[in-house]
């Protein structure tokens, strides 16, 4: 089973969904501002991408310039919760497969996992 992990109105995420519809795979989609993802499993996605959560940062975000993340020294365990707090943090889409996960940006990644 797939999972993506998207927002569904980013131009990089629907070209991700529109690309397993057409290769017919089974997947889930998870919206992830409507059903946040959980620490846990963020740590495990992150595992699984083999990144550090600063390599899964946003950082053209407001709120990453509003939470001044660049001029303060955080631990991976602070990113991490930051990202749970303030999912606008992680970059998007993640799909999964089993124990693969990989950023899709750019959408031509998807190839890797299918």
């Amino acid at each position: 089973m797939i999972v993506i992990y998207q927002k569904p109105t980013c131009t990089t995420c629907r070209a991700v969904h529109a690309a397993l519809k057409e290769s017919g795979v089974d997947f889930t989609a998870v919206d992830y501002y409507v059903d946040p993802i959980p620490r846990d499993k963020l740590l495990q996605l992150l595992e699984k991408m083999k990144m550090r959560p600063a390599d899964l940062l946003r950082t053209k975000e407001p709120i990453y310039k509003t939470l001044d993340i660049r001029n303060r020294h955080l631990t991976d365990d602070q990113i991490v919760d930051l990202m749970v707090q303030h999912p606008d943090l992680i970059q998007r889409p993640i799909v999964e497969k089993g124990s693969k996960a990989i950023l899709a940006r750019p959408a031509e990644r998807l190839k890797e996992i299918l």
